[in-house]
């Protein structure tokens, strides 16, 4: 109970972030649908260019939480600032290249791909638009990962929360054309984000910098030149990270792409029954994260016993969270349907999916406290082949059968998930369970 409770006063700033992230998803998807469906599809298909980028950008600085919290739990604080600062070159190096190569490639990509010549223009200039955020989301991202890896999770909680008003609102005024401003419409939209995304890094850099706590760290003592060493460090912990995040983000991106060959009301069901899920998800991701500093903290003070009750106290909560989510879905997922749609087409296909739903829930949960517990350990480089073996080997090909060979019912698409999350879910945690018992002392028996 004791670490239950600490890992929950970890997560809680963590989860009201991730939950605030969903409400600008959310936000942007309401707004852009007041003003039309070309609109919104040039927002939902642009958005999911965005995503593709900024989950690799993501996974890589996320090595960041777990080298800062082991030095956290070490006692080395100018260490975690040399890290911070190095993060925040190569969050530069990042966000400029993605910002590149989309001006670039996104026009003739999206032509290759074949997306509707009705709303192509206004995806690229959504896209190109919300690029010039990426240096800024980036940037933040190494700030926000160094307070997380020393526990202290509130601010970014606050900054979250400032960001999902801000943004809120500068969508009203660049969508719009409110105060003097031109209608923007869907590229309005990447813009007001892009700005977002500059106004929430510059309010994390100036807390971490003005703030007491983080005085130790000396993260802006001096202006370090890059360090290629750690650097390599961060790129060698974090890479796997992104491939393991992007590998299961992109077996839902896939699968909603080969749903939508299906006709609009699966694709409408599909929708509503994926976005429910995945703000459910949204608070054992945020736990997965607690349980990585936790074990971090742990490690580097040497009590390799409280790392491994971090981690089995932390896919404990996330498989009781998850039940409860499950439980809600079976007894009530006709009116969380409700909520989406009055289309009877499309509320008996979505039903059928939230009960699909319902069934993954307590695997997602446990695959995704077992992933963020081996990433405390450090250990990124299994979880990323099991994830690539579980969701691309497995699920993938299911889903694919599904939709295209057999044409099956959409609930049998949706086997792909059930197969790659429960099969990521085993053998994360069977990992998990040898890794951590490999190194604890011969005495220790927990």
């Amino acid at each position: 109970m004791v670490e239950a409770r600490a890992l929950l006063k970890l997560a809680g700033p963590l989860i009201v972030n991730n939950l605030s992230i969903a409400g600008m998803q959310f936000a942007d998807a309401v707004m852009a649908g007041r003003l039309g469906a070309e609109a919104l599809a040039a927002v939902a298909v642009g958005g999911s260019v965005w995503f593709l980028g900024f989950t690799m950008c993501l996974g890589l600085m996320m090595a960041i939480s777990p080298i800062a919290a082991r030095h956290f739990g070490a006692g080395e604080p100018e260490l975690i600032g040399r890290y911070t600062r190095q993060g925040v070159w190569l969050a530069i190096a990042l966000g400029l290249s993605i910002f590149t190569l989309a001006q670039l490639l996104v026009n003739p990509v999206l032509s290759f791909i074949g997306i509707d010549e009705g709303f192509r223009e206004l995806t690229v200039g959504y896209v190109r638009a919300i690029m010039f955020g990426a240096p800024a989301i980036c940037t933040f991202l190494a700030f926000r990962f160094t307070t997380e890896g020393i526990g202290f999770t509130q601010p970014i909680m606050f900054t979250s929360l400032f960001a999902l008003v801000t943004n809120v609102f500068l969508n009203w005024v660049l969508m719009f054309g409110k105060f003097g401003f031109p209608a923007y419409g869907a590229v309005g939209c990447g813009m007001a984000s892009a700005i977002t995304m500059w106004l929430m890094t510059f309010v994390l850099a100036g807390y971490v910098a003005i703030k007491p706590i983080y005085k130790p760290l000396k993260i802006f003592d001096r202006m370090a030149p890059v360090r290629m060493p750690v650097l390599k460090e961060i790129f060698a912990l974090g890479a796997p990270i992104a491939v393991t995040i992007t590998a299961e983000a992109g077996l839902f991106s896939a699968v909603s792409i080969l749903v939508g060959t299906r006709g609009a009301d699966i694709t409408a069901a599909h929708q509503i029954s994926l976005n429910f899920a995945s703000t459910m998800f949204m608070i054992p991701l945020a736990l997965s994260a607690a349980i990585t500093v936790r074990i971090g903290h742990a490690l580097g003070s040497g009590n390799a016993a409280a790392a491994r009750l971090g981690g089995m106290v932390g896919i404990l909560i996330c498989i009781i969270f998850m039940s409860f989510s499950a439980a809600f879905l079976l007894l009530f997922r006709d009116l969380v349907v409700g909520i989406y749609t009055n289309d009877p087409s499309v509320t008996e296909i979505a039903i059928s999916l939230l009960l699909i739903a319902a069934v993954f829930q307590i695997a997602d949960g446990v695959q995704i406290g077992a992933a963020g517990a081996l990433r405390g350990y450090k250990d990124t480089r299994v979880p990323m082949v099991i994830n690539t073996f579980s969701y691309w080997v497995l699920g993938f090909p299911l889903a694919y059968l599904a939709a295209i060979t057999f044409q099956a019912p959409p609930s049998y698409i949706w086997a792909g998930f059930v197969l790659g999350l429960t099969v990521a879910a085993v053998l994360l945690t069977a990992r998990f369970h040898i890794l951590s018992r490999s190194i604890l002392p011969p005495t220790v028996d927990v």
